[in-house]
């Protein structure tokens, strides 16, 4: 995976490349320029929403051992860095973070079970800011094709009604002991640790207001990001409503996700930058120069994030050397 990653971020960058070189780069040299130390000011916009999400999947953790909301928003902030810059089909941020949540002392069955519904309720919170978004682009006067987008819309529930059916259906246990069957009982703590978690999930699930708390929480962040894209285009010169702001995010999040086997998205995410301006009106240079900014986002924001992953897996290590 991490070389199939490698491949298509090269072509993903040759091919944002060659769109950003298609506009006028003097023009776009001289947007980004005169923005200066806004952008700086729009990409650390990010972290009200990374706060919002933090606080979407602290409410799924049991009270007694909830990490504070600090420590959950790091998590956040080191799940997006990772998924967000490395060749990981955004599921190694993930991992990441549910090591950080065990290194916080959640026990196994919490950390994995919240983790898997998050996952799960994402999803759906992605699909519900997705439809706000495309219609804000039909008021807009935006044309939109209706077909795919419909069809985007079923892949998206049947992906994220599968993925629930499947924790309901104790699948992880079922596998595990499977896998423990055919390995003649070398993988009974496996097992066991699978049956806990699957029994924390579906307790999860029966937990109503938990579950819908974290998927209106998760919304908030998914319309929270909105800010980044209106603070960096009032800095570009280039100032558009909420309304317009948020479709923008909107679509550009769901390109991102479409896109996960390509490590930030590279050339797509530009492509979607450039078509979306051209169905709200501005100018191409500013769409060119607005996709450098989210690329500014992911230095300023992600790069650090992927430095304090490191240091905090050396700390985890650290503490299981002394344990052991």
């Amino acid at each position: 995976m991490s070389r199939l990653g490698l491949l298509l971020a090269v072509a993903g960058l040759g091919l944002a490349l060659l769109l950003i070189a298609r506009q006028d780069l003097a023009e776009v040299g001289d947007l980004l320029a005169d923005a200066g130390f806004g952008l700086v000011l729009a990409a650390l916009a990010h972290i009200p929403a990374m706060a919002l999400n933090a606080h979407a999947w602290r409410v799924l953790l049991p009270r007694r051992r909830r990490p504070g909301l600090g420590a959950m928003t790091a998590n956040v902030w080191v799940r997006e860095s990772v998924n967000g810059l490395l060749p990981v089909a955004r599921v190694g941020g993930e991992i990441a973070s549910y090591r950080l949540l065990r290194g916080e002392g959640v026990a196994v069955a919490p950390a994995a079970a919240s983790l898997m519904v998050d996952m799960a309720l994402s999803i759906l919170s992605q699909l519900a800011f997705a439809l706000l978004g495309l219609a804000l682009l039909a008021y807009a006067g935006a044309g939109v094709g209706w077909g795919g987008i419909a069809l985007a819309m079923l892949c998206g529930l049947a992906l994220a009604g599968g993925f629930i059916l499947a924790q309901r259906a104790d699948l992880l246990s079922r596998l595990a002991s499977l896998l423990n069957r055919i390995g003649g009982g070398l993988f009974a703590g496996f097992t066991a640790h699978s049956a806990r978690i699957d029994r924390m999930t579906r307790r999860l699930w029966q937990v109503r207001r938990a579950i819908l708390a974290c998927f209106l929480w998760q919304l908030a962040g998914w319309m929270a990001g909105a800010l980044e894209i209106w603070l960096a285009l009032w800095f570009l010169g280039a100032p558009v409503s909420a309304a317009e702001a948020l479709a923008i995010e909107a679509m550009i999040q769901a390109v991102a996700s479409a896109a996960f086997l390509v490590p930030g998205a590279l050339g797509l995410q530009e492509a979607g930058f450039l078509g979306l301006g051209l169905l709200l009106g501005l100018d191409p240079e500013v769409a060119a120069a607005l996709a450098i900014a989210r690329r500014l986002r992911d230095l300023i924001v992600f790069l650090p994030g992927l430095l304090a992953w490191v240091w905090a897996e050396r700390r985890i290590g650290r503490s299981a050397a002394v344990e052991g």
